[in-house]
């Protein structure tokens, strides 16, 4: 279960990755689709940095957090770290949804990674205490 929580939080540095590019992208992005997805209006709007640091780079800092807790099997850390990140993403997303009125792919990726880590984060925590739990009986 680990290297699947492995797998996603790589895909979800791409995506923050993806997302940073676009933060410093001069010119018109290549991810604009229509009025309702573009990632270089959500990137470049105030919303996009947080006390001078792109939302982007905590995003990759915390996928990397989120690998590194796996590959140690830190299943109860990383799910309140992947809780955490969630609920940022889940904040994030109200911004574009309700505020900005335009959806970033990039962010909507990154959502979907965060929201699967954390699932299965829950996932393998429980499978941890019951595999405790059978060989303590």
């Amino acid at each position: 279960m680990r290297w699947i929580i492995v797998l996603l939080a790589a895909i979800g540095i791409y995506a923050s990755a993806a997302a940073l590019r676009e933060h410093y992208r001069v010119g018109e992005s290549p991810c604009s689709i229509n009025d309702k997805w573009d990632c270089g209006i959500v990137n470049k709007s105030p919303y996009a940095m947080i006390h001078g640091v792109p939302v982007a780079d905590i995003g990759i800092a915390g996928y990397i957090l989120l690998m590194i807790l796996a590959i140690l099997k830190r299943f109860r850390v990383l799910l309140v770290a992947a809780l955490i990140g969630l609920g940022f993403s889940i904040y994030l997303a109200n911004i574009e949804a309700h505020v900005l009125g335009v959806w970033c792919i990039y962010c909507v990726l990154s959502l979907a990674m965060i929201s699967l880590i954390a699932l299965f984060s829950l996932a393998a925590l429980s499978l941890q205490a019951f595999q405790k739990k059978g060989t303590a009986a």
